[in-house]
């Protein structure tokens, strides 16, 4: 039986800890700007600095998402990105770089595919785990086992609007690292990321030895070290999704740029 790479997600973790840092986690959506692209960009990202990524599995109703995301969301499915391309994409990276590569997905696209099938699939392409942003805790036992037979982490998100007594269930159930949105909303840059999400991270160490990265609103160096201060990890999505848009048909210029932010990102988790 083919193994996920839970243990190497868990080891990097733990090495960016020892060196007294936070873990840098770049999020992607597969198939943009297409497949090929979105792989060689994901590999620049890890060139460039990032410990850990995240491929999305772009959905026509990404609730979470805010407009940056949508909109590379939106190319990729026109560009008919199927499940299997996802897959391509993880066991890609993973084979280019050996770095830890989750999925992130709503629950609907790894319902439909199947549960079992898909926790086979992700390991048999490398994948370290899935987030899973919208499954219910509740909800989530039959992921999980099937998570667990196959070596893959389990990541939940966590929510300012979390009660103590429900992220203590959150993130019994997790496995990997916790997810801590940093601010109520959609994915997106923000000016600032506020103190909502130290005490999230407060809260949440309280009832848990996950580690705890931080997502939701890092776009530069100066965030990512403020955030690198008191969290884990540090998740970064629509600012390298931004500057691929930015670089438009320019591959060169994309992956110079997602490259160049990483660097710039990876400086800034060191300061934290």
């Amino acid at each position: 039986m083919t193994r996920g790479n839970i243990s190497s997600l868990d080891s990097v973790l733990a090495s960016a800890s020892a060196e007294g840092r936070a873990a840098l986690v770049g999020y992607l959506p597969a198939g943009f700007p297409d497949v090929d692209g979105g792989i060689e960009a994901l590999v620049a990202m890890l060139e460039g600095g990032c410990d850990v990524v995240e491929v999305g599995l772009p959905h026509s109703d990404p609730v979470l998402d805010g407009p940056v995301i949508q909109t590379a969301d939106d190319i990729a499915l026109r560009g008919g990105l199927k499940i299997v391309d996802v897959l391509r994409t993880v066991a890609e990276v993973y084979r280019r770089t050996s770095a830890p590569v989750l999925v992130m997905t709503y629950w609907n696209p790894v319902d439909r595919y199947g549960v079992e099938r898909f926790a086979e699939d992700l390991a048999a392409a490398g994948g370290a785990g899935c987030i899973l942003p919208d499954l219910p805790v509740e909800e989530s036992a039959v992921w999980r086992a099937a998570a667990e037979k196959f070596g893959l982490a389990t990541v939940f998100v966590v929510a300012p609007s979390s009660r103590d007594s429900r992220l203590a269930k959150i993130t019994a159930a997790g496995s990997g690292f916790v997810y801590a949105a940093s601010l109520m909303g959609v994915t997106g840059t923000r000016a600032s990321v506020g103190e909502q999400a130290a005490d999230l991270v407060r809260r949440t160490r309280a009832v848990t030895a996950l580690p705890v990265c931080v997502g939701l609103g890092v776009s530069n160096a100066a965030q990512a070290s403020e955030v690198a201060s008191f969290a884990d990890g540090v998740i970064v999505g629509s600012a390298f999704v931004a500057r691929l848009l930015d670089a438009g048909s320019d591959r060169s210029a994309g992956l110079a740029a997602v490259r160049a932010l990483a660097g710039e990102l990876a400086a800034g988790v060191r300061r934290g």
